[in-house]
């Protein structure tokens, strides 16, 4: 709740010495009609995921996201879409065409090990599967560690493990499994980056949201992907990832993949996020709707390769 007088608080301030706002998410959107009283002033929102499906919000605070989110499509002079599957939902549902604008992963880099890190992390000298994320039920964690139940390849998450009752009673209950291990959150970059880069699979299990940060900076790491099967995971990934959509799934998925598929995953997340994943291709899209007369024709290498959503996918 405290993101609306907050983000009240920011447009009031804008008004007096910006020309154009863009909003990022939908919480403040109950005040653009506000900002539309000033004709001069351009409203750009970027609607993010879709809040008000996320599972830990009750169901008055979903209708509002959902209201929210309507105002923000019907009062700003550009939407953006930061997922193809998004930008979908909002023609259908709205009748306005959004621009589809994702964001960069290039930033992260491969962090070779040292040997302080080898004796802090010892799972590092051997393969293992690696998740980070917010340890919430639309991120599908209880999936992924039932399934490694049933497996030998050691799992390694970082979350925030005592936020909830669901995060605690996890910890509780697979904190038992040698393979397993849940660490609490790495605030150190090169730490989580040491983590993450040497990985051998990356577990990626939300189900809402859109483009997610987390598994874009994955596929720039040249990491082969396993992600929850639904349209927000299959359109970033261009269908092109390893897919479940239940622990049993997800565990046979892991057991009959050789080392060519992860060897041919891994080339296939890279190309595609240095392709469309990248800090100056998303800079000019957002400069183009700054100042359209800058615009220019993206080149081949930049098209986004259509999806087709499975049966079991979902918007």
């Amino acid at each position: 709740m405290s993101s609306i007088p907050y983000d009240l608080y920011c447009i009031l301030h804008a008004l007096i010495y910006a020309d154009t706002f863009i909003i990022l998410g939908v919480s403040g959107a109950i005040f653009l009609p506000l900002v539309r009283f000033f004709p001069n002033k351009q409203i750009i929102t970027s609607v993010d995921g879709l809040e008000w499906k996320r599972n830990k919000w009750s169901k008055p605070t979903r209708w509002m996201l959902k209201f929210f989110e309507r105002m923000a499509v019907r009062f700003s002079h550009s939407v953006i879409a930061d997922n193809l599957a998004i930008q979908e939902y909002i023609e259908e549902e709205y009748g306005v065409e959004a621009e589809l604008i994702e964001y960069g992963a290039d930033h992260v880099q491969r962090v070779l090990p040292s040997p302080v890190e080898f004796i802090a992390y010892p799972f590092l000298k051997e393969p293992y599967a690696f998740t980070v994320c917010r340890i919430e039920p639309e991120n599908n964690i209880h999936i992924i560690l039932n399934a490694f139940t049933e497996l030998s390849l050691p799992l390694i998450i970082v979350g925030n493990w005592n936020a909830s009752e669901y995060g605690k009673q996890l910890k509780n209950k697979y904190s038992k499994f040698e393979n397993i291990q849940l660490l609490h959150p790495i605030y150190q970059q090169r730490a989580l980056d040491v983590i993450r880069s040497n990985a051998y699979l990356y577990m990626h299990g939300h189900s809402a949201g859109g483009t997610n940060p987390s598994l874009i900076e994955a596929m720039h790491l040249n990491l082969p992907v396993f992600a929850f099967d639904v349209s927000f995971n299959r359109a970033t990934t261009e269908n092109a990832a390893f897919y479940f959509s239940d622990a049993n799934s997800l565990a046979t998925l892991i057991k009959l993949t050789n080392s060519a598929d992860i060897q041919s995953n891994r080339a296939q997340m890279l190309n595609i996020a240095m392709r469309r994943y990248n800090w100056s291709r998303i800079a000019n899209k957002f400069n183009a709707l700054f100042q359209p007369e800058l615009q220019t024709i993206p080149a081949a290498s930049e098209t986004t390769v259509a999806w087709e959503p499975s049966k079991q996918s979902a918007a």
